[in-house]
């Protein structure tokens, strides 16, 4: 990590802004314990020195709105969860825009809403404190189509900064914005929607990054997502990871930044997403959320590691799951919530390094059945790092489709997540020594049965019960 070096007397300002009182860039106080890819496995987190497997699951998308953070931040705490999910969004009922509201009901978007930022500090402050990371997504397309977008202060007919007339954007955009049809996202010169008006758009959307970072690079447990699963041509978030990388390297910080897109449930038909595998470069981490989606059983864990060896062709970096689906049975593919816990700790098996339960009605968020799962992994990190083992599958023998996943460090650890019961046998020719079997409940998340047997042969591993299971052999 390079040193912060700074002067005293220096202030930077961003933009034209209100007082807020947050710590200033040039604050000699400043955090310094940056996350970073582990040094001895960059497909993992380290933070404040050490690696970090980062776990969680919670109740909303843009915590730093919520009125009871600091409990439900405890609340994930307590269960060993380290990881949130927090779009800069406003859409929901009790929400706050970054923006002064007039009298009138208009916005000034020269004026920025002190309450708004205020939360967004706190969040900053609170899992800090906690040493949660934080997975910012600045850009969420839901907040610009349909009626969100028109109570949006981004609107023309909702401020007093510009017109229809002046940028081209419209007041309203009635098609879901998977259909791309925003001018907002194509506000980037050669991009297909860009025109010159747009200019205006941009010069805000730079002021709005300049005030983002006037506080987040305050802290070192901050991750940056363009996007949340965005079908825009990847230009748009290129053009603001070098917009945000630019500002942190003046500063001397180093920060990790990606873009999320929408087709990673199909990333072999999705230019967009083999760039982010193979251009490491740009995205330094890499969020493959949308996988968590439409995927089921072996189809998901199949598609995770084509993603996996995609990834490992160019220099490693962390595969991050923001959104794990599981809830309600959607028509486009959220499956259950038995289908979120598998695809949770599939994705733990299979080698990711960061794994959050979707918001709740899709996903389990942090209910009874997240909390279970974030408890047994932490269960299996007394006995093994997850870091330390890869996926093993050919280790396994005996095993129906979805029955088992194994990942190994052959002939020293094992770790098995059995999604429903079974048995599998388990390849310990080569290794004619004792072995140690510790069980833990995915539904509980508590210890099971531990027994010891020998190894010089196939052996049989039965899962204590139905339901899903850890299996963790040293």
């Amino acid at each position: 990590m390079k040193n912060l070096i700074y002067l005293p007397f220096i202030l930077f300002v961003f933009g034209n802004s209100c007082t807020s009182g947050h710590k200033d860039i040039a604050d000699n106080t400043m955090k310094t314990s940056y996350l970073k890819p582990y040094s001895e496995n960059p497909r993992y987190w380290e933070h404040k020195g050490q690696p970090v497997l980062l776990l969680g699951g919670s109740k909303n998308d843009n915590l730093f709105q919520s009125q009871n953070l600091k409990e439900h931040l405890d609340e994930l705490h307590e269960v060993g969860g380290n990881y949130i999910r927090n779009t800069m969004s406003s859409r929901d009922s009790g929400d706050v825009w970054p923006y002064f509201r007039q009298q009138d009901g208009k916005y000034d978007l020269d004026k920025w809403g002190q309450e708004y930022w205020q939360r967004f500090e706190n969040l900053l402050k609170l899992t800090d404190e906690r040493d949660i990371i934080v997975q910012l997504e600045i850009w969420d397309r839901f907040d610009y189509s349909r009626d969100n977008w028109k109570k949006n202060p981004w609107n023309p007919e909702n401020n007093i900064n510009y017109t229809v007339e002046e940028t081209g954007l419209e007041t309203e955009y009635p098609k879901h914005p998977a259909s791309d049809k925003q001018p907002f996202f194509h506000s980037i010169p050669g991009m297909p929607m860009y025109n010159k008006n747009l200019d205006i758009i941009r010069s805000y959307q730079e002021r709005f990054i300049d005030r983002l970072l006037s506080y987040s690079l305050d802290y070192g447990n901050v991750l940056y997502c363009m996007d949340n699963e965005t079908s825009t041509p990847p230009e748009w978030g290129k053009y603001w990871i070098r917009y945000i990388e630019n500002i942190a390297d003046e500063k001397d910080i180093q920060i990790y930044l990606t873009d999320m897109f929408d087709l990673f449930f199909r990333p072999q038909e999705c230019r967009a997403c083999q760039q982010v595998l193979n251009q490491s470069d740009v995205y330094t981490f890499i969020d493959i959320s949308q996988i968590n989606s439409r995927n089921f059983n072996q189809a998901h864990w199949d598609t995770l590691q084509w993603i996996l060896k995609e990834r490992d062709k160019f220099p490693l970096r962390p595969v991050n799951n923001t959104k794990i689906y599981g809830g309600e049975n959607s028509s486009w593919g959220s499956g259950s919530n038995e289908d979120g816990v598998e695809r949770f700790c599939r994705n733990v098996i299979g080698g990711c390094a960061s794994v959050r339960h979707h918001r709740p009605l899709h996903g389990n968020g942090l209910n009874d059945k997240s909390k279970a799962t974030i408890k047994a992994v932490r269960k299996i990190e007394t006995v093994t790092n997850l870091w330390e083992v890869r996926p093993r599958m050919d280790l396994l023998s005996d095993r129906e489709p979805d029955e088992a996943y194994l990942s190994a460090k052959e002939g020293e650890k094992y770790v098995i997540y059995f999604t429903d019961g079974g048995t599998v046998k388990l390849d310990l020719r080569q290794y004619n020594k004792s072995f140690i079997i510790k069980w833990i409940s995915v539904n509980s998340g508590e210890w099971g049965s531990e027994s010891i047997f020998k190894g010089g042969n196939y052996q049989e591993i039965t899962a204590p019960d139905k339901g899903g299971w850890f299996a963790v052999i040293e």
